[in-house]
């Protein structure tokens, strides 16, 4: 059984779309598992029933308004750095009306809706393949898992937005008493979970470049919140990828790893569409190029060793 494998990673999501079409169009391989956490699980579905042109057309036409209907931040673009500030006007509005969080991301769940269309989400059911969606459960302080198999349309689509919303910037999702969010925040890489549901081969986009390049000092509040959250998220995926290796090396699965090349961008909760549709191509290219685990070369790379990194 083999399983795809994304990461969170907000707007570097278009790159794991660009891998993922490569693999699955020019590679041919074949899934029976798709899981992802947070942008992962906005790709997932419709890569299970082979919606990649539709899944392209979003990920590189996304900006601001398409997440956010309250966003927390102000962002404006000078040359070709963003500088992003924190929105007092939103933030405080957002307060006044009772809000939870600094941001509302109620666009996102209208595009997700709009997205997973009812046919197409009983084409997800039908179809032999699973999808499986990491959610956090804040209340509990756990990490829960959503097959596609177990929910009807709507909830099935309430469960990917609750795992792409980045909160404390994004909407709390609340469902039977318990408050839901990012899955980033217990699982980024759910490779453990791939291979509890009985994956022999895992292929991973891991959306964090193995090599860092050290940043610029901290401006404000709001570049180090989002650096503390991004340190915080880089360790839980150093901590998922290490249990990941250590359970195929005892249970004998094969792990593909795909990485950025370098660092994409220094706050993933930015969505430019001119930036997002580079990364796809970029993602897509580099795949090519490395030509990864197609064909005769899998069982080649598989000789020297069980893992393998591309970077």
């Amino acid at each position: 059984m083999r399983a795809l494998v994304i990461s969170g990673g907000g707007s570097k999501g278009a790159f794991a779309g660009g891998i993922a079409e490569y693999l699955i169009n020019e590679c041919r391989n074949h899934y029976d598992l798709f899981l992802g956490t947070s942008t992962g699980s906005l790709l997932v579905p419709l890569l299970s029933i082979g919606e990649i042109s539709k899944l392209k057309s979003i990920y590189t036409s996304v900006n601001q308004k398409s997440i956010f209907n309250r966003n927390p931040f102000i962002i404006k673009k000078k040359e070709e750095e963003f500088e992003i500030k924190i929105n007092h006007f939103n933030i405080l509005l957002g307060f006044l009306q009772g809000s939870k969080t600094f941001g509302e991301s109620k666009a996102l769940r209208r595009l997700i809706f709009d997205t997973i269309t009812p046919k197409r989400f009983e084409e997800m059911q039908q179809q032999s393949k699973d999808v499986i969606i990491t959610v956090s459960n804040i209340s509990l302080g756990s990490v829960e898992y959503k097959s596609v198999k177990e929910y009807e349309r709507e909830e099935f689509c309430e469960w990917i937005w609750a795992s792409a919303n980045v909160i404390p910037f994004m909407s709390l999702f609340t469902k039977n008493n318990f408050d839901y969010g990012d899955g980033g925040l217990g699982n980024v890489v759910p490779i453990a979970e791939a291979i509890n549901r009985g994956a022999s081969e895992v292929d991973v986009i891991v959306l964090k470049a193995e090599n860092l390049a050290q940043k610029q000092p901290v401006k404000n509040v709001l570049d180090l919140t989002t650096r503390v959250f991004d340190f915080l998220l880089d360790q839980i995926i150093h901590n998922d990828i290490t249990i990941g290796e250590l359970r195929s090396k005892y249970e004998q699965v094969r792990l593909n790893f795909y990485h950025p090349p370098e660092m994409l961008t220094k706050n993933s909760l930015i969505f430019d569409s001119k930036l997002m549709t580079e990364w796809w191509q970029m993602g897509f290219d580099y795949a090519k190029a490395n030509a990864p685990y197609c064909h005769s070369i899998q069982t080649k790379m598989f000789e020297k060793g069980n893992s393998i990194h591309l970077s």
